[in-house]
């Protein structure tokens, strides 16, 4: 029924992906986008090109880390995003999975949302560890303040990100810090192999942290922030007041504040709040990243080598022209520079033939001993531009449809009744249960339609 001579991929297993530095591994650089928004319950604008730097024809971004706060979590809201994508998560497919992006995680608590998206050529190389979801309204029982962390290994390192909506009001501050370590006494791991938060190697933090200036009265803060005077604002900046006393909160770096505070507008306008309460412009949307301790090298130690890891800061900014909330957003682009832990996929798909939808099509593939396979383990067929790991046109379960084994290659077959007839290109993904990730994914390719051949009369017809 099936033979070696039908149309098939091969998917061979890589070297065991037993982690330490690879001598040799070039460099990977990585462009990393970092959206933090208070969004007010508003639905989303008509054009978020400028927000996502879509605009900016010098930059090449490989992911995106989008926190959002406030997003509307009313009782019909939240039943129907439960059923459904939520407006904002939708939008964001909409505009970047026509450009190579794929959802690769989310976590939702209330009105704080994490999504990250990462080009499909990277997702053999994410490995989803947790979600997690870190309450700290009503003393921890309620998730209108708190926090939402992803863990994920990138090319093998361990990166945790981590969107928050702290406490708000200026009398408010050590509440705020108290908030600050207890969402981050949380991200403990307990039963997972995974290290502590403190040890990973990258932590990025974000989001309205709520964060005010003080001692200043409005006028005076208005009238710098008119003129573009921050530093003394600067000096008065909570947070920054806080890194100068707190050997923790000191580890974590920030951009420079070269933009106007954030908070407090008139929605719909650029104008700051002309409410009764006339609240004190602030910033409280803010980007902050740590990487792990290096150890300390003196005069007298010898130089240690180049780090494997490092990331620089390109861009610091808000973005003034949307006004559908109270809040400003603003984002950060990183540079990331690593030295690969895993250099090759898990597992490698190349389509060897062509496929067309003639045949029933074979997928051949192959893996070492230790690789964690599963029966729950499966391979999906997706259009270019799939929006999520799920958002595929045809699957097959790895066991259920194996057709072969020999000399540690396995054949699964996908019925021609599920190849969608189209001309559009396409891709294989290898799914892993034990891991929770994509672990390969093939090269782009195209389904053949059926050939036509011509009758005597000269009319074509369908091959049989």
């Amino acid at each position: 029924m099936f033979g070696i001579s039908c149309p098939f991929l091969t998917l061979s297993h890589s070297r065991s992906a037993a982690e330490g530095p690879l001598h040799g591994v070039p460099r990977t650089h990585l462009s990393i986008h970092v959206v933090t928004w208070n969004v007010a319950s508003a639905a989303p604008p008509l054009d978020l090109d400028n927000l996502l730097q879509l605009d900016n024809q010098n930059l090449n971004l490989d992911m995106y880390v989008i926190g959002l706060q406030e997003m509307n979590c009313g009782i019909m809201s939240l039943l129907s995003d439960t059923a459904f994508e939520d407006p904002w998560s939708s939008f964001f497919m909409d505009v970047l999975s026509p450009l190579s992006f794929v959802k690769v995680s989310y976590v939702r608590m209330q009105g704080l949302l994490l999504l990250v998206f990462a080009k499909y050529q990277h997702l053999p190389f994410i490995q989803i560890l947790s979600t997690k979801s870190t309450p700290t309204g009503l003393f921890g029982y309620w998730g209108n303040k708190g926090g939402v962390n992803i863990c994920l290994k990138l090319y093998g390192y361990y990166v945790s990100i981590i969107n928050c909506h702290l406490p708000p009001h200026m009398a408010n501050n050590d509440q705020r810090l108290e908030h600050f370590d207890w969402i981050l006494e949380m991200q403990n791991f307990k039963g997972l192999d995974i290290p502590n938060i403190l040890d990973h190697d990258l932590i990025v933090w974000f989001g309205d942290m709520n964060f005010r200036i003080e001692d200043f009265g409005l006028h005076f803060v208005r009238e710098s922030v008119k003129s573009q005077c921050y530093s003394d604002l600067w000096e008065k900046d909570q947070l920054s007041v806080a890194k100068r006393c707190d050997p923790l909160l000191r580890e974590f770096q920030e951009g420079p504040l070269l933009f106007p505070p954030t908070y407090k507008f008139d929605k719909n306008s650029n104008n700051y709040d002309t409410s009764e309460k006339k609240r004190k412009p602030a910033w409280t949307d803010r980007i902050l990243w740590r990487l792990k301790r290096q150890p300390h090298t003196g005069s007298c130690t010898p130089k240690l080598p180049a780090p494997h890891f490092s990331l620089s800061l390109r861009s610091y900014i808000s973005h003034m022209m949307y006004t559908i909330s109270d809040h400003k957003p603003v984002t950060g682009t990183f540079d990331l520079e690593l030295k690969p832990l895993v250099s090759v996929p898990l597992i490698t798909l190349m389509p060897e033939c062509q496929w067309t939808m003639e045949n029933d099509m074979l997928i051949s593939y192959s893996s070492t001993p230790d690789f964690p396979s599963s029966p729950w383990d499966w391979i999906g067929l997706y259009k270019v531009g799939l929006r999520h790991i799920n958002d595929y046109v045809s699957y097959v379960w790895v066991k259920d449809n194996q057709v072969s084994f020999k000399d540690k290659l396995n054949q699964v077959y996908i019925n021609v009744s599920n190849i969608p007839e189209t001309e559009d290109q396409f891709l294989l993904c290898y799914y892993s249960n034990n891991l929770r990730s994509v672990v390969g994914i093939s090269n782009p390719f195209k389904i053949q339609p059926p050939a036509l051949e011509e009758d005597p009369l000269g009319e074509a017809q369908p091959q049989i």
